[in-house]
C-alpha cells in the first residue's frame, strides 16, 4: 500500500480514542527534524512541492545552524487498521540550553519518541531527556535514527539503549529520516503503543498554554492542549493566572499550517487566537477555560525557568532603548525562559540585565533581537548569579559586579550544577584533569559499554559558562558531550577585582571571581586596557585592586613633546632645565586631568570575541 493510502482525513472536533499525543526527544544534531519532515510527508500533510528540509524549523537562525530551538506542534492523519488516527507531534530542541522547551512540550503528551543515532550512540541530553520523560510518566518508543550512515552500529547501540531504559534490543526500532526507511513502521507502532488522552468531555474546559508566539498582524497565538471541556469559536475565554477575558477569534489545529476548525475536545493539541497584542495576557502554564462556566481550579502548570547567567545588554545607539524594551517584551513570548530588568552603566548608558539559560541561550537571544528588530547591540561579559551575606546578616543576591556590596563580608556563595559527560574511555583522564583545573568535585563514574563512560562532576557555574564546553570538545576530539542541570549552592572564596584608572574605580571592568584566579584576571584586565586606552599628556597608571590591595598595574605613557628639539649641543644644565619644566607641567596636569575612556574601549574590553568581531564589522 504506498503512504498516501495510508492517510485519512481527521475530522474538526475529535474523538480522544483516536488521537495520540507524542514528541521526539533527542540530542542535538540526532536527526529529529529530518525525521519529521518523513513524517509530514509518510501523512501527506505537506505536498510534495512545498517540501523543504527540516520544514518545521521556521527561523532563519534555525536554518542556518542546523539546530532546533523552538518546539513546533503539527497534527497528521494515518490509517491502521482500517481506522482513521489523529497524531499530534512536537518537534523538540535537543540542546541543553533549551531543555525549558522540551519540558513543556512533554507535558502536553502521552509519550515521546527516543531518538538515538546509529552511528554516534546515546550522548548526555539523551540521557537528560529520557529522565525528563520518565518523570513525566510518558510512555517511551526507542527508535535508531541514520541507519542508512556507513558508520553506523545499530546492533551495538540497540543494546545499549535496551539496557538504559529496560527491554529487548529487537524493540528498538530502526528507521532512516534521510530515506524514510521504517518511518512507516514507527508511526503504526505510535498508534499501537502510545495510550489515548484521557479527561473529560463535559466538564468545564480546561486547556494548558504550553506554547506562544507573538505574529504582527494577529498578535499573540497561544497553543494550547486540551484537558478536559471543550472550546469553541466566538465564545469567551479566561487566562485563570490573569483573570485576563478574551474573544476567541480563531480556533484550529496546525497541519503544519493553521487550520481553523470548529473547536478543540479533549486531548487536543491547537492554537488559539484572540486578536490581544498585550504579551504580557498570555503565560506559558496558565490554563485557559470558558468564561460562562468557568473551572474551579487550574492545571498544575510548570515551574518557571530559572536564569543561570546574566548579561548586559545595551544599544550602540541610545536612542534605540525604547526598540529594545518592546523587543525584549516580544521576545519573551516566543521564549518563556528569558528574563530581563533595566539597568544603567555610566560607560554604556541604559540598557537591560537580561537572564539567559547559557551561553548558546544569550547567543541566539542577541542575534534574535539584531536580526529581528534590526537593533546593534553590545552585550557584557557573562556572569552568574551570587550570594553575599554581610557580618550584619543581610543578604545581598548579586547578578553584577557593580552590585557587591561594601563592608565586611561573612560568606558569598555561587550556584552550582551537576554536569554528567558522555566520552569514549580513551579521555578519561583529559576530562577529570578538565573538571579539576574547574573545582569540580566527582561524583561518579559508570561504564555505558565497554568503550563508553559516563562521568558526573559538582562544578561552580561559574566555571563552566566561558569555555568549558569548548574545551571538553577539544579534548575529547568532538566526541565529548555534556548535559547540565542546577545543583543548589556552596560557599566558595570569591572576590570583587576592581579595575582603577588613575585611582578611580572603573565598574563597567570589575568582575567577581575565585581568589585564585583573581590576579590573572587583574593582569589580563590591564594589560587589555593599556592597548585599549590612548595615550593622555600625562602618565596614566591603570590598577586592579581586591579591596584596598593592589594585585596588578600597567602605565599608559605620557604623549611628550620633544622639548630638546630646540637646542643644538650647548650645556647639559639648559637641556636640564628644560626636562625639569616639563616634568612639572605634567605632574600639575596629572592633578587636574581625567581619563577619558572611548566607546571602542569599553566594547573591546567588555564583549566576548565573538560579539567584538560583530561590532568590528559594523
Amino acid at each position: 500500500m504506498s503512504p498516501m493510502a495510508r492517510t485519512a482525513p481527521v475530522p474538526a472536533a475529535t474523538d480522544p480514542a483516536i488521537i495520540r499525543n507524542f514528541c521526539i526527544i533527542a540530542h542535538i544534531d540526532h536527526g529529529k527534524s529530518t525525521l519529521a519532515d518523513r513524517m509530514l510527508q509518510l501523512t501527506g500533510v505537506v505536498q510534495p512541492r512545498d517540501m523543504k528540509a527540516q520544514y518545521l524549523d521556521r527561523m532563519d537562525i534555525e536554518r542556518e545552524r542546523g539546530i532546533t530551538i523552538k518546539s513546533q506542534a503539527v497534527r497528521m492523519p494515518w490509517e491502521l487498521d482500517g481506522s482513521s488516527y489523529a497524531l499530534n507531534m512536537i518537534d523538540t530542541p535537543g540542546h541543553v540550553d533549551f531543555t525549558y522547551e522540551v519540558s513543556r512540550s512533554l507535558a502536553a503528551c502521552e509519550g515521546a519518541v527516543l531518538l538515538v543515532d546509529a552511528a554516534q550512540g546515546i550522548e548526555a541530553q539523551t540521557l537528560a531527556n529520557l529522565y525528563l520523560a520518565m518523570e513525566n510518566n510518558l510512555t517511551i518508543i526507542p527508535v535508531l535514527n541514520k541507519i542508512d550512515l556507513p558508520a553506523a552500529q545499530p546492533e551495538k547501540y540497540a543494546a545499549e539503549l535496551a539496557s538504559l531504559i529496560g527491554g529487548d534490543p529487537e524493540d528498538v526500532l530502526r528507521v532512516s529520516g534521510k530515506t524514510g526507511m521504517g518511518v512507516e513502521a514507527l508511526l503504526d507502532k505510535i498508534v499501537r503503543d502510545l495510550p489515548a488522552p484521557v479527561g473529560d468531555p463535559d466538564a468545564p474546559a480546561r486547556a494548558m498554554i504550553f506554547d506562544s508566539v507573538y505574529d504582527t498582524y494577529r498578535g499573540v497565538v497561544t497553543y494550547v492542549r486540551v484537558v478536559d471541556g471543550m472550546l469553541h469559536p466566538r465564545e469567551r475565554i479566561q487566562m485563570m493566572s490573569t483573570r485576563a477575558t478574551h474573544e476567541l477569534l480563531e480556533i484550529g489545529v496546525s497541519s503544519p499550517e493553521p487550520t481553523p476548525s470548529k473547536g478543540l475536545g479533549v486531548g487536543e493539541v491547537g492554537y488559539l487566537i484572540t486578536g490581544v497584542k498585550d504579551v504580557r495576557l498570555s503565560k506559558v502554564g496558565d490554563t485557559v477555560t470558558n468564561l460562562a462556566k468557568p473551572a474551579a481550579k487550574s492545571l498544575p502548570g510548570y515551574a518557571d525557568a530559572k536564569p543561570m547567567v546574566f548579561s548586559g545588554l545595551y544599544p550602540l545607539d541610545g536612542t534605540d532603548y525604547p526598540v529594545l524594551r518592546d523587543a525584549l517584551e516580544k521576545l519573551m513570548l516566543n521564549d518563556a525562559a528569558l528574563v530581563y530588568e533595566p539597568e544603567t552603566s555610566a560607560a554604556l548608558g541604559f540598557g537591560f540585565r537580561v537572564g539567559f539559560l547559557g551561553l548558546l541561550h544569550l547567543e541566539i537571544t542577541r542575534e534574535r533581537l539584531e536580526r529581528e528588530y534590526n537593533l546593534d547591540l553590545i552585550s557584557t561579559a557573562p556572569n552568574v548569579e551570587y550570594e553575599v551575606t554581610l557580618e550584619d546578616k543581610k543578604v545581598v543576591h548579586v547578578t553584577n559586579p557593580s552590585e557587591y556590596p561594601v563592608g565586611k563580608i561573612a560568606e558569598v556563595r555561587e550556584p552550582m550544577v551537576s554536569a554528567t559527560i558522555l566520552a569514549p574511555n580513551e579521555f578519561v583522564g583529559a576530562i577529570m584533569e578538565l573538571c579539576q583545573s574547574r573545582r569540580g568535585v566527582m561524583g561518579g563514574m559508570d561504564y555505558l559499554s565497554e568503550d563508553r563512560v559516563e562521568i558526573r562532576y559538582r562544578l561552580p557555574l561559574a566555571e563552566i559558562v566561558f569555555d568549558f564546553f569548548d574545551i571538553l570538545k577539544s579534548k575529547t576530539r568532538g566526541y565529548g558531550s555534556l548535559d547540565w542541570k542546577a545543583d543548589g549552592e556552596q560557599v566558595a572564596d570569591l572576590v570583587k577585582v576592581d579595575i582603577m584608572l588613575q585611582g578611580e574605580q572603573v565598574d563597567a571592568f570589575s568582575a567577581i571571581t575565585h581568589r585564585d584566579k583573581a590576579y590573572s584576571y587583574g593582569v589580563m584586565m590591564t594589560t587589555k586596557l593599556r592597548e585599549l586606552i590612548p595615550r593622555q599628556q600625562f602618565e596614566v597608571p591603570i590598577q586592579a585592586a581586591i579591596g584596598s590591595r593592589i594585585i596588578a598595574r600597567e602605565s599608559i605613557r605620557a604623549i611628550r613633546k620633544d622639548v630638546l628639539a630646540k637646542c643644538y649641543g650647548g650645556d647639559i644644565s639648559r637641556k636640564r632645565k628644560l626636562l625639569e619644566k616639563q616634568k612639572e607641567g605634567k605632574k600639575r596636569m596629572k592633578m587636574v586631568g581625567t581619563v577619558e575612556v572611548p566607546q571602542e574601549a569599553f566594547i573591546a574590553a567588555l564583549t566576548t570575541d565573538e560579539s567584538k568581531d560583530k561590532a568590528k564589522k559594523k
